[in-house]
This record gives C-alpha cells, structure tokens and sequence, in this order.
C-alpha cells in the first residue's frame, strides 16, 4: 500500500510538473526596455481616466481579453497566443511603462495600439483601466 501511495504520489507531481512547464513554454518572453519600463503614467487613475479606459477596453480589448481581464473574450479561442488573465499578480506587478509599451507595441496577435490609439493618454487610460482587474 505504502508503494502505491507513492507511486501515485510521484506521478501526480511530475503531471504537475510537466504541466507548469508547458504552460510556461507556451508564453514566450516579452522584453521592455529599460527606458520604457520606468516611464510614469501622467495620466492620474481618476474616475474620468477610468471611465474613459472602461469605453476604450470594451471597444478595443474586450474580445480577446474579456470584460474583467481573464483572457476569456469571445475570441479568445480564436487566437494563436494567449491573451492572458490581466487580474493575476504577474500583470499587476508590471510597470505602468511595461503595460503602455506592450499595449503600445503589440505583438503576435495583440494589435500594435499605438496606430489605432494614436493618443497616449488614450493608452495610459487602458492601463489605468487594466489595474482595476486586480484580484
């Protein structure tokens, strides 16, 4: 009984193992560099900026990353990449400039934001916005 028990309990960890892993493969890095990390939001996280990132995300972000930010938009399933659970602490712990950037940027599937928001504070309104998905 005792083998058993540990037979099943190593199996049990190396699926989880094997499943971290390929779960992290599956996100390739996605550097910033340095200058863009350390921007500051000029835009203050007040009721406008918020209500203005609300509107700008159920436009533009909605689809692929859901009403509430956990990657489960009505497209979701469509895309190559996945688009990511915004509430969970990696994300919030970024910089303010590493979201802008990202948003900015694009990549893969994720649209470049900074032609289709050619506003940046339109942009620091949807990080503004995307901090309110915290857990």
């Amino acid at each position: 009984m005792k083998k058993l028990v540990f037979i099943m309990v190593v199996v049990m960890g190396l699926t989880s193992i094997s499943f971290t892993i390929s779960n992290n493969q599956d996100r390739k890095p996605w550097p910033v560099p340095d200058k863009d990390k350390k921007m500051k939001n000029p835009v203050a996280a007040d009721a406008e900026s918020l209500k203005a990132g609300k509107a700008l995300w159920n436009t533009h972000c909605k689809s692929c990353h859901g009403s509430k930010g956990l990657g489960d938009g009505s497209k979701a399933g469509q895309l190559k990449t996945d688009p990511g659970d915004f509430s969970k602490a990696d994300v919030q712990n970024e910089t303010d400039g590493t979201l802008f950037y990202r948003t900015s940027e694009g990549r893969d599937d994720m649209p470049n934001f900074k032609k289709k928001l050619p506003d940046a504070d339109d942009r620091w309104n949807l990080v503004n916005f995307i901090r309110t998905f915290k857990k």
